[in-house]
């Protein structure tokens, strides 16, 4: 579905596209990211073990590193603004272990998020629920006042759209980090 509303929207995209393989370098990585290409860098964690870090972009370039939020989030996340006007959507792109803070989304009427992941492995958490893993294709409707959080996999970049439902009096409300020990339990 999500496939569909992007070429609908005359965009091209290719899941598990063009890929570099072996050390990227800063320049590489940038070309990478300008065509929303895959980068896998590999290196060892430790004694003969391969470490490997996939960073798929999807369809939009990463943004700017994500300071003016930094504080409601636990790790590095990048925020490329792709509307501002009208509806108002966010390419989010979270690095591994990276995630935000319980949060809400509050409106007098309306109101609300949807997340639709376009690359990566993630979470999505509702309160007093379990995490739900999210994959590219994945579309996820937060209603208004709904306590929540959501990031990447320990072990995945990920990247969602984040579309701000039209409301009344619309704000969001940060609240405090997800619980480490949590968060760590999650495959």
């Amino acid at each position: 579905m999500l496939r569909n509303l992007i070429i609908a929207a005359g965009l091209s995209l290719v899941f598990g596209g063009a890929s570099l393989v072996g050390t990227a370098s800063p320049l590489m990585a940038a070309e990478a990211n300008s065509r929303g290409a895959s980068v896998e860098t590999g290196g060892t964690s430790g004694p003969g073990k391969e470490a490997t870090m996939k960073e798929n972009l999807g369809p939009f370039s990463r943004g700017e590193a994500n300071t003016a939020y930094a504080r409601y989030f636990v790790g590095d996340s990048y925020l490329n603004m792709l509307s501002t006007q009208g509806v108002i959507i966010g390419n989010v792109t979270f690095e591994p272990g990276c995630r935000n803070n319980w949060h809400a989304h509050h409106a007098d009427a309306g109101g609300g998020q949807i997340l639709l992941c376009t690359a990566g492995r993630g979470w999505y958490q509702e309160w007093g629920k379990p995490a739900r893993e999210l994959h590219p294709g994945d579309v996820v409707h937060i209603p208004a006042g709904v306590k929540h959080w959501h990031g990447a996999a320990r072990d995945s970049w990920f990247v969602h759209l984040a579309v701000e439902v039209p409301g009344t009096n619309t704000r969001n409300e940060w609240l405090e980090a997800v619980d480490a020990a949590e968060y760590d339990k999650l495959p």
